[in-house]
């Protein structure tokens, strides 16, 4: 599944219990986001957090951000059975 959100595109990786809001992930998903590979989206006491994450091919990777650690911070920093989601943005 692909959605449109502030004209770029991006693919639902993962969407765990139907979380994507499209209309708060518009209001939320700001340029600061620009450069992630990848969009981390988990809802915590009914508020959407977000969290950038890289390939190790972009020139912004670091061990902090990196995709291969998406679902070590599900379990480390998000709540314990949340909701989340996982946008891949399509670069043209």
């Amino acid at each position: 599944m692909k959605i449109v959100i502030n004209d770029k595109e991006y693919e639902v990786v993962e969407n765990h219990n139907a979380t994507i809001d499209e209309a708060e992930l518009q209001e939320k998903l700001t340029d600061y986001f620009a450069n992630y590979d990848y969009i981390l989206g988990d809802i915590a006491y009914n508020k959407l957090r977000l969290k950038g994450f890289n390939e190790k091919s972009n020139q912004n990777y670091n061990a902090t951000n990196a995709y291969e650690n998406i679902h070590e911070y599900i379990t480390k920093y998000c709540a314990y059975g949340c909701k989340y989601f996982i946008l891949k943005q399509i670069r043209k």
